[in-house]
């Protein structure tokens, strides 16, 4: 391996050790209803988002919760000997896509029958480390 491709494969792991992924993928609440809650936490320090999470009223924020600690875990993982406190993590971004349907019929008068999805979303919760040089 030649020296320039060395020095950006070196400067690429220490890039990828700076973030930390997690997803949530099938989880039956809305997306819509989903988004109302991630747009509360993208952007925010790490422990920010967890209060605000932990005392939301909305059934969203549970799962989102969770995710973002397997999101913390995972990045404690890669940086064994650094802390949390002392890194700045922030959520880097956040999105919620669509995921399957679940369709059912529901019994209507006059013989029809109306159409009921069950929807259902995609979360993915990327962790980033606040540089600070001041």
């Amino acid at each position: 391996m030649g020296s320039r491709k060395h020095i950006m494969a070196q400067q690429f792991k220490e890039a990828k050790k700076q973030k930390a992924f997690a997803k949530l993928t099938n989880c039956p609440t809305s997306p819509r209803k989903m988004r109302l809650v991630a747009d509360q936490v993208r952007g925010i320090e790490v422990e920010k988002a967890l209060q605000i999470l932990k005392f939301s009223p909305k059934e969203a924020s549970r799962n989102l919760e969770k995710l973002l600690l397997s999101a913390i875990a995972n990045w404690q993982a890669k940086n064994e000997d650094a802390s949390i406190e002392d890194a700045g993590l922030y959520v880097k971004s956040i999105y919620v896509d669509s995921a399957g349907m679940l369709k059912r019929l529901r019994p209507a008068p006059q013989g029809r029958a109306h159409r009921i999805r069950k929807r259902s979303n995609h979360v993915t919760l990327e962790l980033g480390v606040k540089n600070i040089s001041n």
